[in-house]
C-alpha cells in the first residue's frame, strides 16, 4: 500500500478493504478506540479475531448492540467470512503482508508503540477538529534517516486526517471560519494522490498551502503521475523558482513564465579578390584588389522571457524567480533576493 510506485490498483483496493473492515470491527469491540496493535492481531492471528467475534456475539444476545452497531457487525462478519476467509493462502499471504507493512512499524518498537498506541485514557491528540477551533499548531517532527517508512506513514495519515477535516467544514457556515495553513517542508517525501483534489477545492475552505520541494521530478519519482503532478503544481498559484538544474522543472516554469519578443543580432563578414595568385614556394595563395565587407542585422523573435541558463547559472544563493498573485492580478515574474532568518537575527542583535 505504501511501497514505492505501486500501480496494482487490485491489492490496493483490497488492502483498504480489509483495513477499513478491521477498524470498523474493532471500534464495535474496543469502545471506539482503534489501534494499530488491534489491527495487526486481527490480521495475523486468527485466534484473536474469533476471540472478538465471540465477545460481539454475547454484547448482542444480551441486546448490548444498537442498530447502528449490529449493521456494522454483520457488514463486518459477511466481509470477513464469505471474503477475506475465503481468498487462497498466496492471495491472503500478500495481502497480510501488505498491510503488515504498515502495522509492523508502529509495534515493533516499544517506544513507538507506546507513542502512537497509548492506553485509551493517555491519549492528547483527538483530531483536528479541537486543533483547528482552537487555533493549535500541529507539528510532526521526525527524524526521516531514522524512521523512513514511519515518518512517510504518519506524515500521510496526518495530512489526510487535516485534509479530511479541512474539506468538512465546506457544509458549515463559511462566515466564521478560521483561516488554517499546511506548510511541507521536502514535499516530495510525502506527496500523494490526493493532494491534487484537496489542492484544487482547499482555497473555499480558507486553507493556505505552502509546499517546498527540491524539484518537480522529485514529486513525479514520488507520484508516477504526471498528470497529477501538473494538477498540484497549477493549483499552487504562487511559486519560488530557485537555481535548478532539473530540466522538467525549468521547462515547466519557462511555459508558466511566458514569452517575449526579445531582440536579436546576427553579424556577417564577407571577402572578394582579382586574379588571385598561388605560390608554389609558400603553398598560400595571393590576392590583388581585395574587398572586405561587414553587415549587422538586428531582429525580433518571440522567445521564453527565461532562458536555461537564467535558471541554471544565473540565480545565487537565496535569489529566485517569483510568480505571485495579489488575490485579483498577476503581478510580472520578476527576479527577487530573499533575505535569510539567521541575518535577520544576527541584525537585530
Amino acid at each position: 500500500m505504501f511501497s514505492k510506485n505501486n500501480s496494482e490498483s487490485y491489492w490496493l483496493d483490497k488492502a483498504e478493504s480489509i483495513l477499513t473492515e478491521c477498524i470498523k470491527l474493532c471500534r464495535l469491540y474496543n469502545g471506539g478506540y482503534v489501534t494499530f496493535l488491534e489491527i495487526h492481531k486481527l490480521i495475523t492471528i486468527p485466534d484473536y479475531y474469533l476471540s472478538k467475534i465471540n465477545f460481539m456475539r454475547d454484547k448482542f444476545i444480551l441486546g448490548k448492540l444498537s442498530l447502528h452497531d449490529v449493521h456494522d457487525l454483520l457488514s463486518s462478519l459477511e466481509f470477513f467470512e464469505k471474503e477475506f476467509n475465503s481468498l487462497d493462502s498466496r492471495t491472503s499471504n500478500i495481502l497480510k503482508s501488505e498491510i503488515t507493512r504498515i502495522t509492523g512499524s508502529f509495534i515493533s518498537d516499544y517506544d513507538i508503540l507506546n507513542t502512537f498506541s497509548p492506553p485509551k485514557n493517555e491519549l492528547n491528540f483527538f483530531g483536528f477538529e479541537e486543533m483547528i477551533e482552537k487555533g493549535k499548531i500541529v507539528v510532526l517532527n521526525m527524524n526521516i534517516a531514522e524512521y523512513r517508512n514511519l515518518s512517510k506513514i504518519i506524515a500521510a495519515y496526518l495530512k489526510l486526517d487535516f485534509q479530511t477535516e479541512v474539506m468538512s467544514r465546506l457544509a458549515k457556515s463559511h462566515e466564521n471560519l478560521r483561516s488554517v495553513c499546511f506548510i511541507s517542508d521536502e514535499y516530495h517525501e510525502y506527496v500523494t494522490d490526493t493532494d491534487a483534489d484537496f489542492f484544487a477545492q482547499s482555497r473555499e475552505a480558507k486553507c493556505i498551502n505552502i509546499v517546498a520541494t527540491q524539484s518537480y521530478t522529485s514529486l513525479l519519482n514520488s507520484i508516477n503521475n504526471q498528470y497529477t503532478v501538473k494538477v498540484i503544481i497549477q493549483n499552487l498559484i504562487n511559486k519560488f523558482w530557485f537555481r535548478t538544474d532539473d530540466i522538467f522543472t525549468i521547462e515547466d516554469a519557462q511555459k508558466q513564465l511566458g514569452k517575449e519578443e526579445k531582440q536579436k543580432y546576427s553579424k556577417s563578414i564577407s571577402e572578394s579578390s582579382k586574379n588571385p595568385k598561388f605560390s608554389s614556394l609558400s603553398s598560400l595563395f595571393s590576392y590583388n584588389d581585395s574587398n572586405f565587407s561587414e553587415s549587422l542585422n538586428s531582429y525580433t523573435q518571440f522567445d521564453f522571457s527565461f532562458d536555461t541558463n537564467y535558471f541554471t547559472q544565473k540565480l545565487d544563493t537565496f535569489s529566485c524567480l517569483a510568480f505571485l498573485s495579489t488575490g485579483t492580478s498577476i503581478i510580472s515574474p520578476q527576479r527577487i533576493n530573499l533575505l535569510p532568518y539567521f541575518i535577520i537575527d544576527k541584525d537585530m542583535h
